[in-house]
């Protein structure tokens, strides 16, 4: 077990140093090489597929269980809050349509060993941790006072623990506080050694600052929780990117923030951010894979707010790894994204999925890339 963590590890290191090495990404058809990553393929489950009783859609987080050759993916739907048990057939080397096969659907169930009522959970991360259980999100409901939650589960979807969230995530009832809708706790990852919780906010808390713009940042949270005493002990400033298209018209809704976290170590993780312009070009859907260090940036594990601090405190170092955009592909609202099992010629897999808000337009896209060998 430590072995195989180990390795994955090492693997996500040495990608991330060819990305930083190699600049941008280029396009050479179904197979498209990148600087450290080799693009394998994709596959595409349409909106309105049915499994057990379900509509799937809505997966916004995937975790990949080596043990048991499957793969967990949440779904966003607040009625039904459930998740999905996968395979996803990379034995060939590459990704196409017939590759993924849902095997099972379990449902989350709350303290009370009931399921959640509709329209009280927005489920969105969702990681494996070492101990072979399930630590889900929930953004939760600024506009009904529902908090957000971070909370751990059997693979029967029984839930263990609920970790401690601040009072600065909290909703207050004047709106000056808390996350904002549709911005929380999107994410959640484990480093290979198991003794953390990383998730982030996807955008500003209202009393840090204001949620990304055309031309604007936002001043993010990344969160570190210890998994044995379950306290959340880090807290980093991470600047995320502006929305990435002006939408069209320009009274359109936008947003752009970070959408899932995958730990390397302690220190080093990869983050996707996701910008969304309704009206933009194509799908309007810009997806970015950067390298994230926390080397050096300013805890402020314990903050209330940030503003008025934001010039003085160190954020996390970011560093872009991959524009999505480059590999010449429509791309869906991509939200998730893990390591898979290695492919036929040793390189370790890595797979991202997309949450196709169970809109007609939208489509599930599950992508595969291949990570060099050392």
């Amino acid at each position: 077990m430590l072995r195989r963590w180990t390795a994955r590890a090492a693997a996500f290191v040495l990608v991330a140093a060819a990305f930083v090495a190699g600049g941008s990404a280029t396009t050479a058809g179904a197979k498209s090489k990148v600087p450290g990553l080799q693009f394998l393929g994709q596959a595409i489950v349409p909106t309105g597929t049915t499994f057990a009783g379900t509509t799937v859609g809505g997966l916004s987080s995937i975790t990949y269980d080596a043990k048991r050759g499957v793969y967990y993916a949440i779904s966003d739907d607040q009625v039904g809050v459930r998740f999905y048990t996968l395979r996803i057939d990379v034995s060939d080397g590459s990704l196409a349509s017939g590759d993924v096969q849902l095997t099972a659907v379990t449902t989350f169930k709350g303290a009370d060993g009931q399921p959640f009522a509709p329209q009280t959970v927005d489920p969105e991360g969702l990681v494996l941790t070492k101990a072979g259980t399930l630590v889900a999100t929930s953004e939760g409901f600024p506009n009904r006072f529902i908090d957000p939650w971070l909370r751990e589960f059997s693979l029967q979807g029984s839930q263990l623990r609920a970790l401690n969230v601040p009072a600065p995530f909290l909703p207050n009832a004047t709106g000056t506080r808390g996350v904002r809708l549709n911005l929380g706790f999107e994410s959640a990852g484990v480093p290979p050694n198991g003794r953390f919780l990383f998730s982030a906010t996807e955008g500003a808390l209202v009393q840090d600052g204001p949620a990304a713009g055309i031309a604007t940042r936002s001043p993010a949270r990344l969160l570190r929780y210890n998994l044995q005493t379950g306290k959340l002990d880090r807290q980093w400033l991470y600047w995320t990117e502006p929305i990435a298209e002006p939408p069209v018209p320009p009274t359109n809704f936008a947003v752009n923030g970070i959408v899932e976290v995958l730990p390397l170590n302690n220190e080093h993780l990869l983050t996707m951010e996701r910008s969304f312009s309704v009206g933009a070009p194509d799908t309007g859907n810009t997806i970015k894979l950067f390298s994230v260090k926390v080397t050096g940036a300013t805890n402020v594990n314990g903050a209330d707010s940030l503003a008025g601090r934001l010039d003085s405190i160190r954020p996390v170092q970011k560093t872009l790894l991959l524009d999505l955009d480059t590999l010449g592909i429509p791309l869906d609202n991509v939200e998730g994204m893990t390591l898979g099992p290695k492919l036929p010629d040793g390189r370790q897999s890595l797979v991202l999925v997309s949450d196709n808000n169970f809109a007609a337009a939208q489509f599930t896209q599950f992508l595969l890339f291949a990570i060099p060998k050392k």
